[in-house]
């Protein structure tokens, strides 16, 4: 939510939009929240790395991350993605694309 606002008020070229939930909704604690902060500025970021070789991919983006983190929990090969704006994350540098979506990988 924080970097949501803080995108927001910031970009300077065409709308924004935040849409919240009034849902109880898990929060993924196991990563850093500065690192998701500053994933989320990015567009996208990994929320929960593969226990074991990678085998797929989860992309989801905000209420249903929860929901991806806990499929993922059966699935040791599964990567799951935080993906809050694909136009940011298509901004991003090729090598930091790349560390999030390997292109070795495409189960998606």
């Amino acid at each position: 939510t924080v970097a949501a606002y803080i995108a927001s008020v910031t970009r300077k070229e065409g709308p924004t939009a935040l849409i919240f939930s009034r849902q109880n909704l898990d929060q993924n604690v196991a990563v850093p929240a500065m690192e998701r902060r500053e994933g989320a500025l990015k567009g996208a970021y990994v929320a929960k790395k593969e226990s074991e070789a990678r085998a797929r991919m989860i992309i989801a983006t905000g209420s249903e991350v929860q929901h991806a983190l806990k499929a993922a929990e059966s699935l040791p090969g599964a990567r799951v993605v935080s993906m809050p704006c694909m136009e940011a994350y298509e901004r991003q540098t090729d090598e930091y694309k790349e560390s999030v979506l390997p292109s070795s990988c495409t189960k998606r």
